[in-house]
């Protein structure tokens, strides 16, 4: 009996060390009808209001824990501590494996190191999660630009840049731009 009160014991205290991550917050809605005030959006002022609303979405963790893990690793990779961003990213979406913004942030830092094979891979992943992450498309058409892969980073792109006209990217589409149209052929 004693050793079974024992392992009661030992199993509670466990529990919390082995909780799981919660479901992230279904957004789907909140996005369109951000997108859809983007694309409505009069002026460039008002864009940028819808966009750092879109951040504040894919920036809420489920829960404390992922959320200290998120915050932790974007303060560290503001100082360049690459290593340290990357233990915490690896945390977090070893903990949260359903949370897209787990893996766009870790695929920024993967860009951010010229890692560019593996910012696709968890961008892909991201995107598989959540496929309306607007920086998400933006940085995989980035990453795809920099692998060489011109028109897929140009579709990728125009989806981006289609979802939210105001992102700063959308530079890259213009004429004589890295992703921009191909040249006329004489």
């Amino acid at each position: 009996m004693r050793h079974l009160i024992f392992s009661a014991v030992l199993a509670t205290l466990a529990i919390p060390a082995f909780a799981a991550c919660p479901e992230p917050k279904d957004t789907q809605r909140d996005m369109l009808n951000l997108i859809a005030k983007s694309q409505a959006a009069p002026n460039f002022t008002e864009g940028r209001r819808v966009s750092a609303e879109m951040w504040e979405l894919w920036l809420q963790a489920p829960d404390e824990r992922a959320q200290q893990a998120l915050d932790a690793g974007m303060r560290r990779r503001e100082v360049s501590d690459f290593v340290g961003a990357l233990r915490e990213f690896d945390r977090l979406a070893a903990y949260c494996p359903t949370y897209a913004e787990g893996f766009n942030q870790r695929a920024y830092l993967y860009f951010l190191s010229g890692q560019h094979d593996k910012a696709l891979v968890d961008l892909d992943i991201a995107l598989s999660l959540q496929p309306l992450h607007i920086a998400a498309q933006a940085g995989r058409a980035l990453t795809l630009m920099n692998l060489g892969r011109i028109e897929e980073a140009r579709e990728q792109m125009l989806i981006a840049v289609e979802n939210n006209p105001w992102l700063s990217e959308k530079a890259l589409l213009a004429e004589g731009a890295p992703l921009g149209p191909k040249g006329k052929d004489i």
